[in-house]
């Protein structure tokens, strides 16, 4: 264990902000889920952009366990499933494209994506007369984005927050519907990084492993901030926070 400690060469510090990340990344998938974006651009500065990709993804699976544990009860699957089939288009796309597009570049275009849509869904909460949710291209879009973007950076998760929001699911169901959602999605992706991008290997498993009782903390952490948030409230936390994730792309 010590030689694989030795083997990233981190200094203290970058032990201490891998550390917050692996926290942070737990707090998201227990219900503050806009938090868990700004781990992208952070391990990225540490490890590089593909490998932070790889190294990051069983972080993810750790923490969606102690998710799915906690709100399995409360997934409403249809969202999932309407869902899941453009996300694994997405996820195709992703692969074939991942060697050659830009992360920087898609990274803005995701944001600006992001942006837009949650002025649209703002818009709606005022006007009352929009039905976006309702057309169909609103769950092929999101779900074909998303799928895309977790398989490049991870990144999906303002895109699937964008999508429960508007749904106007209530706070467990929010958190239990993603929570799943991600699980699914997160181990769909680990073959594609082990057998064609090469960004998962024993070493990295080993490294992440080290991180699961700040991911625990972290989850535990999220838990019970989020029983202290109002509906109302909640909904006005994790539209401010994904705003702020999606401009922290930039």
């Amino acid at each position: 264990m010590i030689e694989l400690i030795g083997q990233y060469d981190l200094s203290a510090f970058q032990w201490l902000i891998v550390l917050l990340c692996a926290m942070l990344i737990g707090m998201a998938k227990t219900g503050l889920s806009g938090v868990g974006l700004m781990v992208v651009p952070i391990l990225a500065s540490v490890f590089g952009g593909r490998p932070s990709v790889g190294l990051l993804l069983p972080i993810l699976i750790f923490a969606d366990v102690f998710a799915v544990s906690y709100y399995n009860r409360h997934a409403e699957w249809k969202h999932i499933l309407r869902l899941l089939p453009w996300a694994l288009i997405g996820i195709a796309t992703g692969v074939l494209v991942g060697r050659v597009i830009s992360d920087s570049v898609f990274n803005r275009l995701l944001a600006a994506i992001v942006i837009v849509g949650i002025a649209l869904m703002i818009w709606q909460d005022i006007r009352k007369k929009i039905s976006i949710p309702e057309n169909r291209w609103f769950s092929v879009g999101l779900g074909s984005l998303g799928g895309f973007a977790t398989m490049i950076g991870n990144a999906a998760g303002p895109v699937m927050a964008l999508y429960l929001l508007s749904m106007r699911l209530p706070k467990n169901i929010y958190i239990g519907t993603g929570a799943w959602f991600f699980f699914i999605v997160n181990l769909i992706k680990v073959p594609f990084h082990v057998g064609i991008w090469k960004t998962i290997t024993v070493q990295s498993i080993l490294f992440d492993v080290l991180m699961i009782p700040a991911i625990a903390l972290g989850a535990f952490l999220g838990i019970w901030l989020v029983n202290f948030f109002p509906e109302k409230a909640y909904r006005i936390f994790i539209i401010a926070t994904t705003l702020f994730s999606a401009f922290f792309l930039f």
